[in-house]
């Protein structure tokens, strides 16, 4: 029979790994570069600027969102938390690949899917204005898209977007994110 010590030596190693991986993805603001480094279709602006692009352009499957879930290691009960994003969104001419999207937080943190839909939205009116290169924006995005916020729009305390007006959609029980 074993003893209690060398039970809790046992289990706890497997407790930690569980709580550990939808922890660490719950922090997560940022993607993991090695899940999820970017993507783009096209980096014609003409075509990404033409009105109903990105919603002609967009289309992601739930299991393909179920996927993307599995990859960042969160469990079922946590998807409410977070909406599948695109790192280098549809209307800068992001792909729907797997290697483009990533669960983003939805919560109450300083950058957060409001954020980086504000920043999408600024970089696609910079582009279509000709004043950002399209290869620029989508590598600044691609890169580190909280710096990219910083630069183009400010400090989070700069402008506070409405959840309410954003194009995001959230967690509704019969989809799965974005």
């Amino acid at each position: 029979m074993m003893n209690r010590n060398a039970i809790l030596a046992a289990v706890f190693p497997l407790v930690g790994v569980l709580v550990f991986s939808d922890s660490r993805a719950e922090l997560q603001i940022k993607p993991d570069s090695r899940l999820t480094p970017g993507d783009a279709v096209t980096t014609d602006v003409h075509l990404i600027c033409r009105a109903g692009y990105a919603e002609q352009a967009r289309g992601i499957t739930d299991a393909e969102k179920r996927q993307v879930f599995r990859l960042y290691g969160i469990g079922q009960q946590n998807v409410r938390r977070y909406e599948i994003d695109h790192l280098i969104s549809v209307e800068l001419g992001g792909s729907n690949a797997l290697r483009n999207l990533w669960p983003q937080p939805l919560g109450n943190l300083s950058y957060n899917t409001y954020r980086k839909d504000e920043l999408e939205h600024k970089l696609h009116e910079l582009v279509c204005a000709g004043e950002l290169p399209i290869r620029q924006a989508q590598g600044e995005i691609a890169s580190d898209w909280i710096a990219a916020y910083k630069k183009y729009i400010g400090p989070t305390g700069a402008s506070k977007p409405d959840p309410a007006k954003s194009p995001a959609l959230q967690y509704n029980g019969d989809s799965l994110g974005q």
